[in-house]
């Protein structure tokens, strides 16, 4: 499944997981498409001739720009992963740039595997937390510099709390 938007105001909910079958909103959705070639295609919904052209894609970001008719739209795509990291309230994890780690659940600062200054590979180790009687390696999620430690060896931190700032 995964949900299309064009703005704040247009959402769609569109399923595709059998190979012949589609639908829109929970409705089924029935077209003809044809392929003509360099991302340009001919669509033909309930009795409407449509052209469409793939303008830009960004599969990083989930985004395509289509001109249907000359008209241009640009939709932004959601999978299940990315509607649960929102409702996780961690749907910008993956923006610009990260100034701050903050603790993904409560527990226990177990171990500090670095120090104000040094710089960091994305994924490098920077804390262990101890949580539920399981240790959790908490990695860098981008390339920076430590700016600064808000916690201290056996602290007992809350989720959401800012445990190292990047300068």
């Amino acid at each position: 499944m995964l949900q299309i938007s064009t703005g704040p105001e247009q959402l769609w909910e569109v399923d595709f997981r059998a190979a012949d079958t589609i639908t829109l909103n929970g409705e089924p959705f029935a077209w003809d498409i044809a392929n003509l070639g360099e991302g340009r295609f001919h669509v033909l919904h309930e009795g409407r001739s449509y052209n469409a052209e793939v303008v830009s894609t960004d599969f990083a970001a989930k985004n395509i720009v289509l001109k249907i008719n000359g008209q241009r739209i640009e939709l932004n795509a959601k999978d299940r992963f990315d509607l649960l990291l929102e409702r996780l309230g961690m749907s910008n994890a993956t923006a610009a740039k990260v100034n701050e780690l903050k603790a993904p659940m409560p527990g226990l600062i177990v171990d500090i595997r670095v120090e104000p200054g040094q710089a960091v590979q994305k994924g490098d180790p920077l804390l262990v937390l101890e949580a539920m009687k399981m240790e959790n390696i908490l990695k860098a999620p981008a390339n920076g510099t430590v700016g600064s430690l808000k916690v201290n060896l056996r602290d007992n931190v809350q989720k959401g709390q800012v445990l190292v700032q990047f300068s």
